[in-house]
């Protein structure tokens, strides 16, 4: 029995060590998504990207950030968003305006915009993101999407 004490506290030692998620996300290396729970994992967050693909997918046609972007849509500003938000209830919001968000998408895009999964993410982080959405001009939008948008304001 005394034997099996040293085997048993090294197993303890060795054992993995449960990680919240805040502590999950720092640890994570590139490309890698943490597990929350069985079978569920959150891709990293990268409010850049969100920045780009929030122009280049064409959210900017109807919402906007710093002014910047189309005003048929509620803006898309961090000071409007919940400090603290749950990344969830922000794809259950828009899944409450799909219907007309996706009207609107065939009707100036032709098509209704697809996401992955990591670009809902990338988007989201940006609209909670004062800091990276002050980075935000015309310059980022690309110019078909400036194209679309100028038609959409009678120019053109």
């Amino acid at each position: 029995m005394n034997n099996r004490l040293p085997v048993l506290l090294l197993l303890l030692l060795a054992a993995p060590v449960g990680l919240s998620p805040a502590a999950a996300q720092q640890a994570m290396t590139e490309g890698d998504m943490p597990m929350m729970a069985t079978g569920i994992v959150l891709p990293r967050m990268d409010a850049a990207a969100g920045r780009q693909l929030f122009a280049a997918k064409g959210c900017v046609l109807c919402h906007s950030v710093n002014g910047v972007g189309g005003q048929d849509a509620p803006p898309m500003d961090a000071e409007y968003m919940d400090a603290m938000m749950n990344p969830f209830d922000f794809a259950a919001g828009m899944w409450r305006g799909s219907e007309a968000m996706v009207a609107l998408q065939r009707d100036e895009l032709g098509d209704q915009i697809e996401l992955t999964g990591q670009e809902l993410a990338d988007i989201t982080a940006f609209v909670h993101d004062a800091e990276e959405q002050k980075r935000f001009t015309e310059a980022d939008i690309p110019a078909p999407i400036a194209a679309l948008m100028m038609k959409m304001d009678g120019g053109e």
